[in-house]
This record gives C-alpha cells, structure tokens and sequence, in this order.
C-alpha cells in the first residue's frame, strides 16, 4: 500500500502531466489555424522584403518574374530560377513543403539524393523567422483568390 504523501505525489505529477498536454495541444492547435505565413502582416511582409531583396530577387527577380524559360533546362542541364508571382508554380505547393524546400533545398526534402540545383540550401544562411518572412512576402504580393487557395491547401497539409 502507498503512503498518502506518495500517492499525493503521484497525483500531483499525473495532474502535471495532463495540463502540460492539453497545453501543448492547444498551443500546437493554434500554431495550426494560423498557418506558417503570415501574408498579412506588415512587419513581417517588410522584414520578408529585406530578406527577399537580399537572397532570392538576384534569381527569382525584383518582381518574382523568375528566370526567362524557367521550365526548360539551360546549357548545363539546370532548370532555371521560376517565378514566384502568380505564373510561376510556387502557389501550387503548400506552406510547409515551401518552408522545407527553402531551409533544406529540393534534394533533402523530397530524398532525391544525386538532384542538381543552384538553388541554395538556406539551413545555415537563414533563421526560420527569415525564410518565414521572405514567403510571406512573396504570397502577400499573389491575388487574393491564389493567397485564399494556398492557405486551404496548406491547411490540409498541416
């Protein structure tokens, strides 16, 4: 048989232990419904500016224009930058596998172990609050109806 202290103390820890879930569950929750981007949020878009300006418009452009004939491979094989406005591809993709693609670039993300690219790999150049800010600049810059279907497919795949 447990002596009272002990079993008080369990108690104690089980109670513990069940409030530390259901906050993490709720905080997690809301992490959830709001989405990784913040698209609008003008601190952030600002912020995401800056970092765009100063690490993708030198391939993705000023505009997000991307490179011209962004869907053939150039002379060494490479495909080039693609836009990231509204004509490009990157709407198609959901907040997280654009977030992973930035940080840790095509050949981790989707194992493809041997894929060339000259897109950089972000990891160690970016904090997760700037690559964060760079998309979310680039998704407030989209129509809203693209923004609108993007945060629905996003949102399946949270």
């Amino acid at each position: 048989m447990q002596k009272p202290a002990v079993r008080a103390g369990l108690t104690i820890l089980a109670a513990l232990a069940v409030t530390g879930l259901a906050a993490f569950l709720i905080f997690s929750s809301s992490l959830t419904q709001a989405g990784l981007l913040k698209p609008g949020d003008p601190d952030v878009i600002a912020h995401g500016k800056q970092v765009y300006a100063e690490n993708c418009a030198s391939c993705h452009g000023a505009d997000l224009e991307g490179e011209p004939n962004w869907r053939s491979p150039d002379k060494d094989g490479l495909l080039p930058a693609p836009p990231h406005d509204e004509t490009g591809h990157t709407w198609h993709h959901s907040e997280r596998l654009l977030f992973d693609l930035t940080k840790f670039g095509l050949a981790e993300t989707a194992g493809l172990k041997d894929h060339k690219t000259r897109m950089p790999v972000y990891r160690d150049v970016l904090n997760d609050d700037d690559i964060i800010a760079a998309l979310s600049y680039i998704k407030s810059r989209w129509p809203a109806e693209l923004q609108r279907r993007h945060t629905e497919m996003s949102a399946q795949d949270r």
